[in-house]
């Protein structure tokens, strides 16, 4: 268990280390990072459905690549690189899982198609949602800038909502959340983490004005409602599948798809809730 224990506590902090350094350090190596983990979360939720659903078959290579290039191109039409034609490769790539199911002679080609385009929808489009946290267009200026604080602070969010939720939940959690999915969680835990994430967002208004001391609860709190969902909507996918992990890439921590989670609900959520701000 001490072993174990280490291990987690080094992989998180080089994890951590890695994320926030490519976040902060310059738009190359933010789009660099989560390009990378976009296509490893992608082909891991593949392998993870094609090795445990019988008769079931993922392309990993071609939602791999798929995934890989909405990140990409969102960020290029993000940073007007490019216009909207820059789709057309990706609407080709579904286009072709749609019709290869045709000629490849497999017993559940619904459910191929059905998995392929979740593997989009479920992980590749949350990621590359980032892209709108990250870059804006400043009007006065004339010109896009980057804005590493948004996107980092739905990671921080998240962290700090898990840590404080796992300590206080371990002290005096007796009340469960969500049993049928996922027993080890508690009310008191999550309301706990909510309050770090929420103190968290008081200490991020005073050095960042860009957005109201309001707002940044919001988007706290917009962040720990739906990294919640996010969290227990993947533990039912692997309730669903009879898997502990989905994957093995992080010592100690499991795989892409049980670190990335949260963000994967919690990312959408965000950039809706900052577009409904805008609008007020």
């Amino acid at each position: 268990m001490k072993k174990n224990f280490i291990q987690r506590t080094v992989t998180g902090v080089f994890f951590v280390a890695i994320l926030m350094g490519c976040i902060l350090y310059s738009p190359l190596s933010f789009g660099a990072v989560f390009t990378i983990i976009c296509a490893l979360t992608v082909r891991e939720f593949a392998s993870l459905l094609s090795s445990t659903e019988e008769d079931i078959y993922v392309n990993k290579t071609i939602t791999m690549l798929g995934g890989a290039y909405l990140f990409l191109s969102i960020m290029a039409f993000s940073m007007d690189i490019t216009d909207s034609k820059v789709f057309i490769p990706y609407l080709a790539l579904l286009i072709y899982l749609m019709v290869s199911e045709l000629y490849l002679k497999r017993k559940k080609p619904i459910n191929n198609w059905a998995y392929s385009m979740f593997s989009q929808l479920y992980v590749a489009l949350p990621f590359a949602l980032l892209n709108i946290l990250a870059f804006h267009n400043n009007k006065e200026a004339g010109n896009i800038e980057y804005n590493p604080i948004l996107p980092l602070s739905i990671f921080v969010f998240i962290w700090l909502n898990d840590t404080g939720a796992y300590c206080v939940g371990t002290l005096i959690g007796k009340h469960r959340l969500f049993e049928r999915i996922s027993p080890k969680k508690s009310w008191e835990g999550s309301i706990g983490g909510g309050i770090v994430a929420v103190a968290a967002s008081l200490i991020l208004s005073n050095y960042f004005s860009f957005l109201s001391i309001f707002a940044w609860i919001g988007l706290a709190l917009t962040v720990i409602v739906f990294g919640t969902w996010g969290d227990l909507t993947e533990s039912l996918l692997k309730r669903q599948l009879g898997v502990k992990d989905s994957g093995t890439i992080l010592p100690g921590h499991g795989g892409m798809l049980d670190r990335f989670d949260s963000a994967l609900i919690a990312i959408p959520a965000a950039v809706v809730y900052l577009y409904l701000l805008s609008t007020i």
